[in-house]
């Protein structure tokens, strides 16, 4: 049997976080299993399905490296993969469920269901549909369409025993078929629901396994009930733990942003991500440009295979230790035997901790091809980038280190980018800094001999700046932190002879003259 599995986004909205992970696990298994993985793109909710959501969900399943052996894009025997596409196919199963009595035509109206529900609820029973409305011949469904009724396609399920099943993460499950319900599989117009349109193109597709989140498994049992109604070889069926949020127990979602900020970590890291969005122009809302949505990630520059070995450890662990894998060490290990079936809660600080690790360990060469394309967006580096441009990315990526958590925070680094006269002040740093009693002096006199030092490097900066605070008897705290404000314009940041030396001599005594004209004329 070859292993295929399937994610099955609907276009309703950005990529969820916990989505990623359970597609990650799904082309895990199979890529474990050389088997395929299917993207199919379940639109049949029209009227929640969102245009402009759809390509951000295929960008972001490229971008994290989860390639799909069949689906939008990749053409395969099972197509088209999109079940808009695919609606007959769907209404002849429906067809097929009434033919065979496994579904019948119900002519009730919503209120008239409604009523039957209430009455259960105060009459404290669980509710059973009394099928009052159940067409099963032609005559039955004349009679009432000759009152104005219209029907929709139901499904006819048992009202005694169970729905047992093997479950690959929970083991045994039983559902008792009397709490089922009718459930709706078809509309009046026409258009069927979801659960008869996956039941089928699962069956098509040839998926054997449906890894999918644990809110699923309710729907199971109905599922099941189609499958065999239908013919249909059943799946294996393996239900993940949902991600929970932050320091808490419920399932995380972008919903719950205003709660989630109250979480110091999470807060944290909304801001970092909405701070480079500025800068770059990136219009954001909690719609769109969250942390529980996979766009966020890419938009502020995290690595892709840091999320993925992230979201890796979210419900599954290969021991008590290991933490960092590779993608083929991911593929090697993963199984659904070390699956937790508890939730698994998302951590910021470890998200982060992650993409710090991950970041370090790149060569600076490939640092700096990942933070061109965020200068580019800020409008400080031409596209394309001119071909000295490289030297000084290299010098300002190694001299910002660890400071360059995710490519995005190249744009803290804009003293390095904008015009001498469009440097900004750190207010706070510049009254403490260059106003202090004594400070300008002392700026003014190592600006001279700034001006006589060659070559205008790391090593000789630094020395003519030792030789300057021995010539005048003071610490080195009374002139450099002044020096930092006045050529970078902020209080902290990299090596301030790094600094020096990436700016160079021109501009750097140029930056010097206008902080102190700066200064001068406060002063005045």
């Amino acid at each position: 049997m070859t292993v295929r599995t399937r994610f099955a986004p609907s276009p309703t909205g950005y990529l969820h976080i916990g989505g990623v992970r359970t597609a990650l696990f799904n082309w895990l298994f199979a890529r474990k299993h050389g088997g395929q993985f299917i993207l199919r793109i379940d639109d049949t909710d029209q009227q929640r399905n969102v245009e402009a959501a759809l390509e951000p969900i295929l960008e972001g399943f490229r971008w994290l490296g989860l390639d799909w052996d069949e689906g939008p894009g990749v053409d395969g025997p099972h197509a088209p993969y999109y079940q808009s596409q695919r609606s007959e196919r769907h209404q002849a199963a429906a067809k097929q469920l009434l033919d065979t009595g496994f579904a019948y035509r119900d002519y009730a109206t919503t209120e008239e269901v409604q009523a039957e529900r209430g009455a259960a609820e105060k009459e404290k029973r669980d509710f059973v549909y009394s099928r009052r409305w159940m067409a099963e011949t032609d005559e039955q469904a004349a009679a009432f369409e000759a009152e104005g009724r219209q029907f929709v396609v139901r499904l006819k399920m048992p009202r005694e025993g169970k729905c047992a099943f093997h479950d690959l993460i929970r083991g045994d499950v039983a559902f008792d078929w009397a709490k089922e319900q009718d459930h709706v599989i078809q509309r009046g117009d026409g258009s069927c629901l979801y659960h008869l349109a996956s039941v089928v193109d699962d069956a098509d597709f040839e998926i054997t396994h449906v890894i999918r989140a644990e809110e699923h498994l309710s729907n199971t049992p109905r599922q099941i009930f189609i499958a065999q109604s239908l013919g249909c070889k059943l799946p294996e069926y393996a239900h993940l733990p949902y991600v929970a949020e932050p320091g808490g127990t419920a399932k995380i979602s972008k919903r719950k942003l205003d709660k989630y900020l109250k979480n110091r970590d999470f807060k944290s890291l909304c801001d970092h991500g909405n701070a480079i969005a500025a800068k770059i122009g990136h219009e954001t809302s909690a719609d769109t440009f969250n942390p529980v949505i996979v766009d966020f990630y890419r938009e502020v520059g995290y690595l892709p295979h840091a999320i993925i070995n992230y979201l890796l450890l979210l419900g599954w662990s290969l021991d008590d230790k290991t933490e960092e894998f590779t993608r083929d060490e991911m593929i090697q290990h993963f199984s659904l035997e070390r699956v937790n079936n508890s939730p698994a809660s998302f951590d910021p600080q470890k998200l982060s901790a992650f993409q710090m690790r991950h970041m370090q360990q790149l060569p600076i060469k490939q640092k700096v091809a990942l933070v061109v394309p965020f200068l580019q967006k800020a409008g400080f580096v031409a596209s394309p980038p001119p071909c000295d441009t490289a030297p000084l990315l290299t010098k300002i990526v190694e001299a910002a280190g660890d400071r360059l958590k995710t490519a995005g925070d190249i744009l803290e680094f804009d003293e390095f980018f904008v015009a001498d006269a469009e440097l900004q002040y750190d207010e706070k740093a510049f009254e403490k800094r260059v106003r202090a009693e004594g400070a300008a002096a002392l700026l003014k006199g190592f600006r001279a001999l700034l001006a006589d030092t060659e070559p205008f490097d790391h090593a000789t900066c630094e020395a003519a700046l030792r030789s300057f605070i021995e010539s005048k008897e003071i610490k080195i705290g009374d002139i450099i932190h002044a020096l930092r404000v006045a050529v970078t314009g902020k209080g902290v940041g990299v090596g301030m002879f790094e600094a020096l030396e990436i700016l160079g001599k021109d501009r750097c005594l140029a930056r010097i003259d206008r902080c102190l004209e700066r200064a001068d004329s406060a002063a005045s």
